[in-house]
């Protein structure tokens, strides 16, 4: 999503945002901990209260709520603003209606670097065959096993949103040829050209990389399935998205096929993943449990602080999020 659409979207909000935040009541989850209160309040130049039974505000008063999760209690006209503590809202949109006048923003902070990170670390790990030095290692055994170079090969990355540039660039910096992706074709701020899934489907038996960034709306669930699963000629399938945008029984063939090489899944469609789960058993593929870019309490601080200063000033957050579109 476009940041104008943000803005657009946003707009008919902006005027009562302006003229309540002073008088709002702050509220933090109160799972949250005592360091995000502090920073809260640190930014707010006020108190930061924990939301909890007897949370009290006056009749008719704004309230703004930090967390991961909005009560049902505050589904309605009473809130004014939404902090995500998470940078998917997905799940948060999926439980309520959400109230048309209150604005909802998500915490980035410096998730894209740690997912970039986690992203290179795997494809190098897999160029550096590490797992097979690991298994030599269990065995005390001692063989020459070939690298393979990543510099010059094909990466596709589906998202170009925060995320998914910085997962770009860190794989550029290798001298990966790397693509975004997304619903539009756009040139980024850095130069790098942004193509449309058509384009990048085209290229998919080229990519020797697969990488998905996608957050969940209604156009991305089960996007990558038979078809563009079908599509890859030997690529590495890593999702670092959202789980639902992966059929996984697609994934599951693809892999016995062969046409995908191999697949690290930080997220899943249902976590955590039982220990009978079909996951487990899927053929080189590693899977870790959500944590490609764990939210620290300085990174909710941080962009909460952003948004609240850019609010003052009277400008829609660059963290805003459209509910309707569902990011």
């Amino acid at each position: 999503m476009g940041h104008q659409h943000v803005m657009d979207a946003a707009k008919g909000r902006m005027v009562r945002h302006f003229g309540e935040l002073d008088r709002a009541v702050i509220l933090m989850d109160p799972a949250l901990p005592d360091s995000v209160q502090e920073g809260l309040e640190k930014v707010t130049g006020r108190t930061v209260a924990r939301l909890d039974a007897s949370s009290t505000q006056e009749p008719g008063q704004p309230v703004i709520l930090v967390g991961p999760a909005l009560p049902d209690s505050l589904r309605n006209g009473q809130l004014l603003w939404f902090h995500s503590t998470n940078a998917g809202i997905d799940a948060l949109l999926a439980s309520g209606a959400w109230p048309q006048s209150a604005l909802l923003t998500r915490t980035v902070g410096r998730m894209s670097e740690r997912i970039a990170q986690y992203v290179l670390t795997w494809i190098l790990a897999e160029c550096q065959t590490v797992p097979s030095f690991l298994e030599q290692q269990q065995r005390a055994q001692w063989r020459r096993i070939p690298s393979e170079l990543a510099a010059g090969q094909l990466a596709l990355v589906y998202g170009a949103g925060r995320i998914g540039e910085r997962v770009a660039a860190f794989l550029r910096g290798c001298g990966i040829r790397t693509m975004n992706v997304a619903r539009t074709a756009r040139t980024l701020p850095d130069g790098q050209e942004v193509v449309t899934a058509e384009t990048a489907d085209a290229l998919l038996g080229r990519a020797r990389w697969v990488v998905s960034a996608l957050p969940l709306t209604a156009g991305t669930e089960n996007y990558f399935g038979a078809v563009r699963f079908g599509a890859m000629r030997g690529a590495t399938f890593l999702n670092t998205g959202r789980g639902a945008g992966v059929d996984l029984a697609a994934l599951a063939e693809a892999l016995d096929e062969g046409t995908v090489r191999a697949a690290v899944l930080d997220v899943l469609r249902e976590e955590p993943a039982a220990p009978d789960a079909p996951v487990w058993r899927l053929p080189r593929t590693v899977v870790t449990s959500h944590s490609a870019g764990i939210t620290a309490p300085d990174d909710v601080c941080t962009d909460f602080a952003l948004c609240w200063d850019e609010l003052r000033a009277g400008r829609t957050p660059a963290l805003a999020v459209d509910p309707s579109r569902g990011y």
